[in-house]
């Protein structure tokens, strides 16, 4: 996490006065040492529960799990069915149907 995009998105969210929920399935731990405990900061156990009642969904990894996406389980878990995929890990045409509102930034 030295120099994760992750950690300026996380903090650039802050600072507009947004609350974070995260997961990484390898980066947990060294996000807890950096970050401590915050208010605004809540760090999950699987990548399932971080959609829990979330706005949005921001992709900033390409770990090979995040590759498979429930869409139906997504569009019922965020408050509101939209997506960033700040690593292209979808195709817009895969969800342009889903009634998901999907970014991939960067195409």
């Amino acid at each position: 996490m030295r120099e994760a995009p992750s950690r300026v998105l996380m903090e650039s969210l802050w600072h507009a006065g947004a609350k974070v929920q995260a997961y990484d399935p390898e980066a947990m731990g060294e996000c807890q040492r950096i970050y401590g405990q915050r208010d605004d900061l809540t760090l999950m156990e699987t990548q399932n529960s971080v959609l829990k009642g979330a706005d949005a969904l921001i992709i900033v990894t390409e770990w090979q799990n995040f590759k498979v996406l429930d869409i139906e389980y997504v569009s019922q878990s965020l408050k509101e069915p939209l997506i960033f995929d700040g690593r292209n890990i979808f195709s817009p045409e895969h969800l342009k149907n889903s009634g998901i509102k999907y970014y991939s930034i960067g195409m």
